[in-house]
């Protein structure tokens, strides 16, 4: 894309976003004047998907580099399904149900968008401030709960079975994201987000590093395969599995989080660290997905960070191709924090952003 393209296009989603801005006012407004957790969960509900932008080719779709045009549907838009949240995250697809399960952290309850109706409402209420949702092997729902520091297991009967909520006899700190093996081996970070306060969680004292954790698919036994890594965050296989994905930082590097991969051994060791992409002083990356040509679409913001400027323009996802090279950035008018691959066809983009989800139609699918 030439200059004035992008100076173009960035005028485009300027004049979209102070619409969006004066819309979310509006929303709030609405929001302020409910009086109960039922009529605010109506009133925050988009029955049918609202356009962020009436043009097509989409101009929030920013192609920085032309291999991402196979990938772009000239006539799919960006798309708001539902907003009213304090902090969307972890989405996870059940294409057996065609819907989608997201948290609403803050609000502490799992929400269900149904693919049919266009309908969001509450799956889960208490639901211990939940975060990162994946489904196992056998399709089960699993779940990182910031407050009872633990991942757990829903059962087919609806019974919470836990699989992890200490090592070594220490609480874990806040289980954040997960990752499912084909062999069926859990892979789950833990930082501290969920303990560092009182509004995603409980305020607590860390008792282990921030790490990350297998559960052996044979013993179910928690192995730390990883704790030099600091707030280790979104996580994720290469298609072949012969590689993970993993954000988070080191103490001698100033970008605020970066991309590691690591070769993973056929024993669930992880060996080769490289580091794969840097999210600079501002770019706050977040949970991750992986495509079957193995790009990475990661949930992409800014952290408004005052010395180094407002950023907003960096909200969306951002995909970056197996090389780490930057391909393309779906702008929204929110911080990403966690994306995931569904629809019937698994060519749709779920991005649980903010206060809202999100969705966009793509020319390539999940792993």
């Amino acid at each position: 894309m030439n200059e004035s393209k992008q100076t173009n296009a960035q005028i485009q989603y300027n004049e979209i976003n102070f619409r969006r801005r004066s819309v979310l006012r509006t929303l709030a407004g609405s929001v302020l004047l409910s009086v109960t957790g039922s009529t605010l969960a109506k009133q925050c509900e988009i029955t049918s998907p609202e356009i962020l932008s009436p043009r097509y080719p989409d101009p929030l779709i920013e192609v920085s580099d032309p291999s991402f045009n196979k990938y772009r549907l000239y006539s799919s838009s960006v798309e708001r399904l539902a907003t009213g949240f304090r902090w969307a995250e972890g989405p996870v697809w059940f294409g057996d149900g065609q819907y989608l399960l997201f948290s609403d952290i803050p609000n502490n309850r799992i929400m269900r968008y149904d693919n049919i109706t266009g309908q969001t409402a509450v799956f889960r209420e208490n639901a211990n401030y939940s975060n990162g949702l994946a489904r196992d092997k056998q399709g089960r729902l699993l779940a990182c709960e910031h407050l009872t520091r633990r991942l757990t297991r829903t059962e087919y009967d609806g019974s919470v079975t836990v699989l992890a909520d200490s090592f070594e006899g220490k609480p874990l700190n806040s289980p954040n994201d997960i990752a499912v093996q084909s062999n069926g081996a859990i892979w789950f970070t833990d930082p501290t987000f969920g303990i560092n306060g009182y509004y995603e969680g409980e305020k607590a004292k860390a008792e282990q590093p921030t790490a990350v954790y297998r559960i052996d698919p044979q013993t179910e036994k928690l192995e730390r395969v990883l704790d030099d890594l600091l707030m280790p965050n979104g996580i994720a296989f290469s298609p072949d599995e012969k590689h993970l994905y993993i954000v988070g930082r080191f103490s001698e590097t100033p970008a605020l989080r970066e991309i590691f991969r690591y070769d993973v051994s056929t024993d669930g060791k992880l060996n080769n660290r490289t580091h794969f992409f840097d999210g600079g002083e501002n770019g706050t990356l977040d949970g991750i997905a992986v495509d079957e040509d193995g790009n990475i679409w990661a949930g992409w913001g800014s952290i408004n960070n005052s010395q180094n400027g407002l950023s907003g323009d960096m909200d969306g996802v951002i995909v970056i191709n197996p090389q780490g090279k930057q391909i393309a950035h779906i702008h929204l008018p929110e911080r990403c924090a966690n994306l995931c691959f569904g629809g019937s066809k698994r060519n749709r983009v779920f991005m649980a952003s903010g206060h809202s989800l999100y969705a966009l139609y793509v020319e390539t699918r999940g792993t």
